[in-house]
C-alpha cells in the first residue's frame, strides 16, 4: 500500500514539474503610439483598413481583376502552401508530449571461437558451437516535459504557423494594391492617349490654316515647319502611350494569373469613386490590422519560445522506456506464449555537463535574438505609422494640386480657343497658337497624372492601414 502511494506521489510530482518553465517570457513591447496620425484632420476610430477590398474598390472591372488575382496569383498560392507546411509542423509539435513507439523483430546467430571462453562454455553446457536469438519487441519511450522544453517548441511552432498566415495576408495586401494601382495607371494611359490624339487633330487644323496662309504669301515656310514640328511632338506621344498600355496590360494579366492579354475597363479615371472620407483610425489599430506588424509581434513570441527551450536544454532530462515482446534462443519456441514473453522498464535522468559550451552559447544567442526581435517590432511599428502619415499627407496635398491643375487646364483651354480665333482673324501670330497648344497638351497630361497619383495614394493608404487581405 505504501509503495502504491509513493508511485502516485511520483506521478503527481512529475505532472507539477511538467508545468514548470525555467525561463520567463518577456511581454510584448509597448509601442508608445500617439493618439493620432500626423496629417489626420480628426481623430476617429473608424478605419478604411477594416473594409474588405470589394467594399473599397467599386469599379466592376477592377473587382473582377482583383478576384482573379486572389484566386490565381502564383506568389499568393506559394504563401498558401507555406501555411499548409507550417500547419504540418505545428501538428508535429503538438505530439511532443506523446510517447514514441517502435516495433522491431530481429534474428541473430553467434558462432564464437572454439578457443574463446564463450565457445568453450557453449560446447560444454549446451553441446553446440553457436547460439541463436530471436526477438520481437515493442519499445515505448516518453520524455517528461519538466522544464517546459517541449511546450516551448510547441509555442514556437504555433507562432511560426501564425506568421505564415500573416505572410499570406501581407502578400495579398500588396497584390491587391499592385493590381488596383496598375488598373488606375491603365486608365491614366488611356486618357493620355486620347489627349495626345486630340492634340494631333488640333495641330492638323492649325497646319492646314498656316499652309493656306503660306500659299497666299501671308506666312513663311518657317511657320509651316514649326507647326509641323509641334504636331510631330504630339504624334510621337501616341505610340509611346500605346506601348505603355500594352506593357501595363501584360503586367496586370500576369498578376491575375493569366497569359498576357487585353484588360477590360469599365470607367474613366475621373469617374473613379472612393469610399467617402478616407478615415485612418488611430495608430494603435495597426497592431491588429497590419500583417507585417503582427508578424513582427509573433517573432517576439518565437524568440521567447527559443529562449525557453535553449535554457531547458541545460537542465536534466527525465525519460522512461518500456519494452515488451517475445524472445527465444530457438526459432521453434519464438512465439511460445507465455514462456517467451518478456518485459523491461527503465527510467533515467541525464544532466548535460561538457558540450563545448554549445548549450550555454545557444541560450545566450537566443536571448540576444529576442532583444533583436523587440527592436525589430518597434521599428516595424514606426515604419507602419510613418507610411500611414505619408499617404495621408500625399492624398490631401495631391487633392489640392488636382484643383489647381484643373483650373490651369481650363484656363489654357480657353487660351487655346482664343488664340485660334485671333489667328484666323489675323490678330495673333502662329507662335502664339503653337505655344498655347503645347501648354494645353502638357497641362492635360499633368492633370491626369495627378488624378492617378491621388488614387495611388488612397490605395497605398488602404494598404498601409492593413486593408486588402479580407
Amino acid at each position: 500500500m505504501k509503495t502504491l502511494r509513493y508511485k502516485w506521489l511520483a506521478i503527481i510530482a512529475l505532472a507539477i514539474l511538467s508545468g514548470c518553465k525555467v525561463s520567463k517570457d518577456i511581454k510584448h513591447p509597448d509601442a508608445q503610439l500617439q493618439s493620432n496620425y500626423r496629417g489626420a484632420t480628426v481623430a476617429d476610430t473608424n478605419s478604411i483598413g477594416r473594409l474588405t477590398w470589394k467594399q473599397f474598390f467599386k469599379d466592376p472591372a477592377l473587382q473582377s481583376l482583383i478576384d482573379s488575382a486572389v484566386l490565381k496569383n502564383n506568389d499568393l498560392q506559394i504563401a498558401v502552401k507555406n501555411i499548409a507546411a507550417a500547419r504540418q509542423v505545428l501538428t508535429r509539435a503538438k505530439w511532443g508530449n506523446v510517447p514514441t513507439a517502435t516495433f522491431g523483430a530481429t534474428a541473430s546467430t553467434n558462432n564464437p571461437s572454439n578457443n574463446s571462453l564463450s565457445g568453450l562454455s557453449l560446447s560444454t553446457l549446451l553441446k553446440t558451437d553457436h547460439i541463436e536469438d530471436y526477438n520481437t519487441a515493442l519499445t515505448i519511450t516518453w520524455e517528461a516535459d519538466i522544464w517546459g522544453k517541449i511546450s516551448s517548441r510547441r509555442s514556437e511552432a504555433l507562432a511560426a504557423y501564425l506568421q505564415t498566415e500573416e505572410a499570406r495576408k501581407a502578400v495579398q495586401t500588396r497584390l491587391v494594391a499592385s493590381v488596383s494601382e496598375g488598373y488606375y495607371n491603365l486608365l491614366m494611359l488611356d486618357e493620355q492617349l486620347d489627349i495626345a490624339r486630340a492634340n494631333v487633330r488640333l495641330n492638323d487644323s492649325t497646319i492646314h490654316i498656316i499652309q493656306l496662309q503660306f500659299k497666299a504669301g501671308q506666312a513663311t515656310s518657317l511657320a509651316v515647319q514649326q507647326a509641323e514640328a509641334q504636331r510631330l511632338t504630339a504624334a510621337e506621344l501616341v505610340p509611346k502611350f500605346e506601348q505603355a498600355i500594352a506593357l501595363q496590360e501584360n503586367a496586370l494579366s500576369i498578376l491575375a494569373g493569366r497569359l498576357p492579354a487585353s484588360i477590360l475597363r469599365s470607367g474613366r479615371l475621373e469617374n473613379i469613386t472612393l469610399p467617402g472620407e478616407l478615415a485612418a483610425g488611430v495608430p494603435s489599430q495597426l497592431l491588429g490590422y497590419r500583417p507585417d506588424v503582427r508578424s513582427a509581434e509573433l517573432e517576439v513570441d518565437k524568440a521567447n519560445a527559443r529562449v525557453g527551450y535553449t535554457k531547458a536544454s541545460m537542465y536534466p532530462t527525465l525519460s522512461i522506456t518500456a519494452q515488451g515482446g517475445v524472445n527465444s534462443f530457438k526459432a521453434s519456441n519464438w512465439f511460445n506464449i507465455p514462456a517467451s514473453l518478456f518485459g523491461l522498464a527503465t527510467g533515467g535522468i541525464v544532466q548535460p555537463l561538457l558540450q563545448h559550451r554549445e548549450l550555454k552559447t545557444n541560450y545566450e544567442v537566443a536571448k540576444i535574438n529576442r532583444e533583436k526581435s523587440v527592436i525589430a517590432f518597434r521599428q516595424q511599428v514606426l515604419t507602419a505609422v510613418g507610411e500611414v502619415s505619408d499617404q495621408l499627407v500625399a492624398f490631401n496635398k495631391l487633392g489640392e494640386q488636382k484643383l489647381i491643375a484643373a483650373d490651369r487646364a481650363k484656363t489654357l483651354h480657353q487660351a487655346t480657343a482664343n488664340a485660334n480665333m485671333l489667328f484666323k482673324n489675323g490678330l495673333a501670330n502662329y507662335l502664339e497658337v503653337i505655344t498655347a497648344q503645347s501648354n494645353v497638351l502638357q497641362s492635360e497630361l499633368e492633370l491626369t497624372s495627378i488624378r492617378k497619383a491621388q488614387l495611388t495614394a488612397a490605395v497605398d493608404l488602404y494598404r498601409s492601414l492593413g486593408g486588402g487581405w479580407n
